[in-house]
């Protein structure tokens, strides 16, 4: 059944039976002869913004369904239901109550395995956000833990959701440390505000997570990162969902939605302190930590297009969700994935997109302290320095070193510091990461299990701590 349908104006509406409803919002205010689109989204997952918190607040598919109206003569409105996961997406879609939705990979494939692959069911549509090689997961523990990699949580407890990307990272992770999920570890299903709380009382050891709670947590220096997702080289990612009922009586609002996704993901690209701010107001999580993933090089790679990479990370997730008992049926990805309201939107660069895989939202400019251009991405950083609207490149790690200590030797305040992990590439507060000194070289890590991994084959490199590290930069 379609759920765009007339309705009476209204600008709130009544929540929904569930607890991890948040807002519930009629754009606008519906007239009585509006055609309601219903979009669930998560606001504080923000590697879905394209699809939802960016999207909403800067109306971007309000503004193209204005322009379909000014065609067809309809009048439309949308309805914004926002989630902490997508388990309740899913099921308000296959209720018939939810035309879209964005949400993790595999809450998506969960989603397409609940609703079917025949006219009634679901299908993907576009990706929101993405990294390469699964950094958007990861896994923390107290800052005060002595827990320095996986292997020294065996026997404890991890709080992850179950069925959400984090939990398949903590898995995967657990069983190439050749520690058993089910015998040598107990995993605590919860919610990601839950396993936050837990952590900090101490009855979990660890907390498995998707974007943005191992950062959250960070920055507030309630938990370290033990395990990068980085390591694991599997690529994670985010996108959208549409119930396939409603997209073939709609097939110009399917669009209009893919366009607007687009006006937000160019947006992103061209203005990302920008649409970090915004993002930050619409969920009060802290700047620093939107911007860590979706600014420039930041851990979400931000582009629509389906990818050959993401497609077999799809199928190789599906044996994970199978094992965990939360499929329903077998899904099929190739009735699935459908990617031809996007290509049709797109234009002739949609194939040469889909196989590029580089971050449309690089760091670039000049370094003003070091006197060189940012050239290498995997080398760049930034700092933002407080009082100032955005941050500077720095051109390397070391760079961003003798950044910071320019900026305090004039009075200044470091706000936050960026920059990628040696080993990995995955972009962290670099006040948070290990550092070793190999040579004349300062090297970042994101966890002591990276920095050990690269002192394995550099037995010279010694721990510094990050004062010294600014402390040393010339």
């Amino acid at each position: 059944m379609r759920t765009t349908q007339k309705r009476v104006a209204a600008t709130t509406c009544a929540l929904l039976v569930t607890t991890a409803l948040t807002a519930c919002t009629v754009a606008g205010g519906a007239e009585n002869d509006a055609e309601v689109i219903t979009v669930g989204y998560q606001s504080k997952t923000i590697n879905t913004v394209t699809a939802g918190t960016l999207l909403k607040e800067k109306h971007f598919f309000e503004d193209r369904l204005e322009q379909l109206g000014a065609e067809n003569g309809k009048d439309y409105q949308v309805k914004w239901l926002d989630y902490d996961t997508g388990a309740p997406i899913t099921a308000q879609m296959l209720a018939g109550k939810i035309d879209i939705g964005s949400m993790g990979d595999y809450p998506m494939l969960i989603n397409g395995s609940r609703a079917g692959t025949d006219k009634y069911g679901t299908e993907m549509i576009s990706v929101t956000g993405y990294n390469a090689e699964g950094a958007l997961n990861g896994v923390v523990v107290p800052e005060g833990s002595s827990a320095r990699s996986l292997r020294d949580l065996e026997g404890g407890t991890f709080s992850a959701s179950l069925g959400s990307a984090g939990h398949g990272t903590l898995v995967q992770a657990l069983e190439a440390e050749g520690i058993d999920p089910e015998d040598d570890v107990s995993i605590e299903n919860q919610e990601p505000s839950v396993g936050a709380s837990a952590l900090q009382a101490g009855s979990v050891d660890a907390v498995a997570q998707f974007v943005a709670w191992p950062g959250l947590l960070t920055l507030r220096d309630d938990a370290r990162l033990v395990y990068d997702g980085g390591r694991l080289g599997v690529p994670t990612l985010h996108g959208t969902v549409t119930r396939k009922e409603f997209a073939a009586d709609n097939e110009d609002v399917v669009e209009a939605f893919l366009q607007a996704q687009g006006d937000a993901t160019d947006y992103l690209h061209r203005e990302p302190m920008a649409a970090a701010q915004s993002v930050a107001k619409a969920t009060g999580l802290p700047v620093e930590v939107v911007y860590l993933y979706n600014g420039r090089n930041g851990i979400s790679t931000f582009d629509l297009t389906l990818k050959d990479l993401q497609r077999d990370a799809l199928d190789h997730d599906l044996p994970f969700l199978e094992s965990v008992g939360v499929l329903d049926d077998p899904l099929d990805l190739d009735e699935f994935v459908n990617d031809s309201y996007l290509r049709d939107v797109y234009g002739t660069a949609y194939d040469a997109d889909a196989a590029s895989t580089a971050n449309p939202a690089a760091i670039t400019g000049k370094d003003r302290v070091c006197g060189k251009r940012v050239k290498d991405p995997a080398l760049a950083a930034e700092v933002w320095v407080d009082g100032e609207p955005d941050t500077r490149p720095a051109a390397t790690p070391e760079c961003l070193l003798q950044n910071v200590r320019r900026v305090q030797q004039d009075g200044g305040t470091v706000r936050a510091a960026y920059a990628p992990d040696a080993l990995t590439g995955t972009r962290w507060f670099a006040d948070k990461m290990v550092w070793l000194r190999d040579g004349a070289r300062r090297l970042p890590f994101a966890t002591a299990e990276n920095a050990a991994a690269y002192r394995a084959g550099h037995p010279d490199a010694t721990d510094i701590t990050w004062h010294q590290a600014v402390e040393q930069a010339r």
